[in-house]
């Protein structure tokens, strides 16, 4: 599972793809919001008071659940999620173990890029390689258009298989141009980011060239999804926080935008997330989203004077204290849902994905006391807001470069 995503990074798993799936049944509470009430995840998404303050967990599928093994079968995941049946039963797990509020589809954010054929795998136990990284305009021949039928057919079969069996809405998901960008340029996850800034800064039009052709990818893929059944959409963009504002703005923001405007008349709410990024959070909520992902670095009451109340806030518990015993992850839940002080547009999550080694029963019990002690019917009061930055445009017009 890779930093990033719904992913697993490699496992001693022998079962090959292809396989009967095992039975992985576990027992747990439903979630099943009644017959006329939306479900608690929509409600705070749009930030409309609800009984509950919703909860599910970014990773909440993989290496932490033992039943997640004889399902996983031998290769990368890119090989598992080709088989809706395994990527159907893999999504559904944490859903039946936990009773989270969503479950999000099992995939990957390279998968639609390695799907039109650029040249990026999976590597177990590194994540995301290229053999060929992205450095010229030469490059940009290796990007073709995604056609989501042809190319990924096989995800949009995984949302109807699982919008036939979910009671809880289903999260799609897509990666943000620069965070895609950064794994095509570096061949490799990196820590500093040194060759994609250089190609940012220094071929300003190539590098704007690359993310709108990314936009495009993201938009055809997140459009797929909603149309298969997705109910929700997170996008991606986990590195943006190593970018300072002002590159933010002018280098990634127009492209993210985008992509949030080209799903707009879909009505389904729209989640973007990255790391590390307390001061892009009012940027991460002008490119347009409805759910803005805070991590554990930032208090959820300064992102919501950053986010001028305008937009619906996620996280934000540390997935290493899911590591520590119960009454300090108590603790920690309970500080968190008194910084939201009621607020309804608080969907609880962690401030980045599970962490393998973390025990599915301290999970299992967080989500039992956000459902049993949250609160999300304080009204709206947007009247600390701090000032948004400016608009974000593309260079060469607003519907970006060609």
């Amino acid at each position: 599972m890779n930093i990033v995503t719904e992913r697993e990074a490699g496992s001693d798993a022998a079962n090959p793809v292809g396989a009967p799936i095992p039975s992985t049944n576990v027992t747990t509470s439903s979630t099943e919001p009644a017959a006329d009430q939306p479900s608690a995840l929509l409600r705070a998404a749009r930030q409309q008071p609800g009984d509950r303050v919703p909860v599910w967990f970014m990773r909440q599928a993989g290496r932490s659940l033992p039943e997640y093994f004889p399902v996983r079968g031998e290769g990368t995941i890119l090989d598992a999620i080709q088989v809706p049946e395994r990527a159907t039963e893999i999504t559904l797990q944490p859903v039946r173990r936990y009773g989270v509020d969503a479950a999000i589809l099992f995939s990957d954010i390279v998968t639609p890029v390695w799907a039109v054929g650029f040249g990026i795998d999976i590597t177990p136990g590194v994540g995301p390689e290229c053999e060929r990284p992205f450095r010229t305009v030469d490059d940009l021949s290796r990007l073709r258009p995604l056609d989501p039928d042809r190319d990924l057919g096989f995800q949009a079969e995984t949302i109807r298989n699982l919008t036939a069996e979910l009671s809880v809405p289903l999260i799609g998901f897509a990666g943000a141009p620069f965070t895609l960008a950064a794994y095509m340029v570096e061949g490799r996850p990196s820590k500093n980011h040194a060759k994609v800034k250089g190609l940012m800064a220094e071929q300003p039009e190539l590098w704007h060239e690359l993310c709108d052709r990314l936009a495009d990818i993201a938009i055809a893929t997140l459009r797929a999804q909603v149309e298969a059944g997705a109910a929700a959409v997170q996008l991606f963009d986990s590195w943006a926080g190593a970018l300072h504002p002002d590159h933010y703005r002018r280098f990634v923001a127009p492209h993210s935008a985008k992509i949030m405007a080209a799903l707009a008349d879909l009505g389904v709410p729209r989640f973007h997330f990255g790391i590390n990024t307390s001061e892009l959070l009012d940027q991460f909520a002008d490119v347009g989203a409805d759910v803005v992902g805070v991590d554990w670095r930032t208090p959820l009451a300064t992102a919501r004077r950053r986010t001028g109340g305008r937009v619906a806030l996620q996280g934000n518990l540390d997935p290493s204290l899911c590591l520590a015993s119960w009454p300090v992850v108590e603790a920690e839940v309970r500080r968190i849902l008194a910084d939201n002080q009621g607020h309804p547009g608080h969907i609880f999550n962690l401030g980045h994905g599970v962490l393998p080694e973390t025990d599915p029963d301290i999970l299992a019990e967080v989500v039992k006391l956000v459902h049993a002690e949250g609160v999300a019917n304080r009204p709206v009061d947007r009247s600390a807001a701090e000032t948004p930055g400016p608009e974000p445009s593309v260079p060469g017009g607003e519907a970006g470069r060609r």
